[in-house]
């Protein structure tokens, strides 16, 4: 496989109120909404949001089309986490935390050279924000 420089990983996320979680994601962790296509009854069929390079794809859930994709409402559970890279998690914190997002651990530094926190979203999906780059192993985000 080719080697690529921009992502080309774009996780999809079932949000119960999807118009909703457009709105909080936007004000609380700082994404910014691209295409949105609405669905029947005014569910979200498609929405890409972006934070830097990085994009998402929440969505309503619609089980007849998206093989029964559930909610962490619907699933009682979590079954995943996402992890952004940010510049400043101290910052991106801070802006979380008064925007009310339920923080799960307050920045810290690992033994691996990053800083991070943990919190959920409006449904319940587990977010990290921190300096780690996977794909090179730096621990500074740098974009």
């Amino acid at each position: 496989m080719a080697e690529h420089s921009a992502p080309n990983i774009f996780p999809e996320l079932v949000y119960d109120d999807a118009p909703a979680a457009l709105e909080w994601l936007a004000r609380v962790f700082g994404f910014v909404k691209g295409e949105v296509i609405e669905g029947p009854d005014g569910t979200i069929a498609h929405a890409e949001m972006h934070l830097g390079a990085g994009t998402i794809m929440p969505k309503s859930p619609m089980a007849e089309t998206e093989f029964g994709m559930m909610s962490p409402r619907a699933l009682r559970g979590i079954n995943q986490c996402l992890y952004v890279a940010v510049d400043d998690p101290d910052a991106h914190y801070e802006h979380a935390k008064a925007a009310g997002a339920k923080i799960i651990q307050e920045p810290f530094d690992t033994d691996y050279g990053a800083r991070n926190y943990t919190t959920w979203d409006l449904e319940g999906h587990l977010w990290s924000f921190g300096t780690y780059l996977p794909r090179d192993g730096s621990a500074q985000a740098g974009g």
